[in-house]
């Protein structure tokens, strides 16, 4: 997205918004979809190389594209490509029922790749059993993951850099005989499996 295609709202400025409090130069780790009724347009941008929030007239409907990701679409195109209980979980950060996903149980040779962009994730050398009802990994490709707290602090949800797309969460310390001591809990539905040729 380009930050000059609409004039930011003069009252909504950052700056300004920093002046009220109201607005803090933190950053913003998640994609956001916003259809605000009465605001113009406004910018919030984070002066750290992570992702953006805009805010939109709701007549120029926008998704929020990851700053570092390279696939970006609007809310309208993801819900075009994808399955609606794809769409649930990675685009609106929902769960599989434990237990349920196909790759639960699966250890065959290949990759994971997300299954919304089609971005390598995992080797399944790095997948294990650890028991929990959801596909579990003990490391991602390099750069292929982000990690960001959730707002109670309590897990760490893992994204897509490409897309963005929720991928479940990562748990540390938690004593699993692996390389990293850390679980990637992986929804099913967020991933596609490409078997080794």
């Amino acid at each position: 997205m380009h930050a000059n295609k609409y004039p930011p709202c003069p009252d909504c400025s950052p700056r300004s918004l920093g002046k009220t409090r109201s607005f803090y130069r933190t950053p913003l780790n998640l994609a956001i979809l916003i259809y605000p009724s009465k605001v113009k347009t406004l910018y919030l941008s984070n002066p750290q190389p992570k992702p953006s929030l805009v805010l939109s007239h709701p007549s120029r409907r926008v998704g929020v594209a990851m700053a570092s990701g390279s696939v970006q679409k609007s809310e309208e195109e993801w819900r075009a490509i994808l399955a609606p209980e794809q769409f649930r979980i990675l685009r609106m950060k929902g769960t599989e029922y434990r237990g349920t996903g196909q790759y639960d149980k699966f250890f065959g040779e290949g990759i994971y790749e997300c299954a919304g962009c089609g971005t390598p994730l995992y080797k399944s050398t790095t997948k294990f059993n650890s028991g929990c009802g959801w596909p579990a990994f003990y490391e991602g490709l390099p750069g292929a993951i982000n990690c960001s707290p959730d707002p109670d602090g309590r897990r760490t949800e893992i994204t897509c850099a490409a897309c963005g797309g929720h991928l479940g969460h990562v748990f540390k310390g938690e004593g699993f005989n692996t390389p990293t001591d850390e679980r990637h809990c992986v929804n099913s539905i967020s991933l596609k499996f490409a078997p080794a040729s």
